[in-house]
């Protein structure tokens, strides 16, 4: 343990980027469970200012309860964001390690880009109560994705414009649904790997070509086969959802849950844009608002958007 303990600032030291004169070069906080949810703390901190600034190293989940070097949780254990608010923005990093009383060990390395940890409980825990947060968060985290990544959202868009037949529309958002499960998961879990840059250019041009698509009057694949065009952007778009949801982090002993359960989010945040595109088009059709141009001018302004995305992120590949 004492070994250990000498060993994590070292490597800390070794991953750290370099700071400036005023960076703090060494901070770590040590959490080790010595009965059910009590755990003992260890914060060491390479400056003395920040330690009389503080009066804890870390705002602990709402269940929990922190006094001096002793960290109470309860019955619940240790589950629950942990968050250093002072650490946003900063170039210092935090080594964290947490020690439970079954054997297990979670170690993380927090930076100032995202100052924040959620943690489950002990990896050895099971059960379905060790799965509800994870479910919670990882929802809603895939919702926030969906509504919140344009590129991914115009193309679900472009989609519900092109197809108009209900069925078929249900087909082709299946496939893209699929499509991107499957790379999604192939690139979480390692199996394959390709550089962002191209990857997210590709997406943007694929809503362009989608676009494209719905101006044409002609029987082309797009429209006798949509499903099957949209499950090979889907295979992109998935590449894509990857490298947000490994950006977020997953939980070491529960990755085929959190990845389960973001892929639902996904779904349902995708599924509340197209409901809201068909309801809207019900509504300019009673209303008597549907008119060739209006179409044009939407589908117009999605391929103008996604145009331009493909220039900048095509141009940052070959800057590459």
């Amino acid at each position: 343990m004492k070994r250990t303990r000498w060993l994590l600032p070292f490597a800390l030291l070794l991953v750290a980027h370099p700071a400036d004169a005023h960076s703090i070069d060494t901070v770590s906080l040590y959490l080790v469970e010595v009965g059910d949810g009590h755990f003992t703390v260890d914060w060491q901190v390479g400056s003395t200012t920040l330690a009389r600034r503080l009066a804890q190293p870390a705002v602990f989940p709402g269940t929990c309860r922190f006094a001096e070097r002793w960290l109470d949780c309860g019955p619940t254990g240790l589950v629950g964001p942990i968050e250093f608010p002072w650490l946003e923005g900063s170039t210092t990093r935090v080594m964290l390690r947490i020690d439970w009383a079954t054997g297990s060990r979670l170690l993380r390395v927090i930076d100032g880009r995202s100052p924040r940890l959620t943690v489950y409980g002990s990896p050895a825990a099971t059960g379905l109560h060790t799965l509800v947060p994870i479910a919670v968060d990882y929802m809603r985290l895939g919702i926030e994705h969906i509504l919140t990544g344009y590129d991914h959202l115009l193309f679900v868009l472009a989609l519900t414009l092109l197809v108009r037949r209900g069925r078929q529309l249900v087909a082709t958002i299946t496939a893209f649904t699929l499509a991107h499960s499957l790379t999604l998961a192939c690139t979480v879990l390692g199996v394959l790997n390709l550089p962002l840059a191209p990857v997210e250019a590709s997406i943007a041009l694929s809503i362009v070509l989608v676009c494209a698509e719905c101006l044409r009057p002609s029987e082309s694949l797009a429209h006798r086969a949509p499903w099957l065009v949209t499950f090979v952007f889907g295979l992109l778009h998935g590449f894509g959802f990857a490298s947000s949801l490994l950006a977020i982090g997953l939980p070491e002993s529960h990755v085929p849950a959190a990845l389960a359960f973001f892929n639902v989010g996904v779904e349902l945040g995708q599924l509340a844009a197209i409901a809201l595109v068909v309801a809207l088009r019900v509504l300019v059709a009673r209303v008597g608002l549907r008119r060739v141009w209006l179409s044009r001018a939407v589908i117009y302004a999605m391929g103008g958007t996604a145009a331009f995305w493909s220039i900048e992120r095509s141009i940052a590949v070959f800057a590459r």
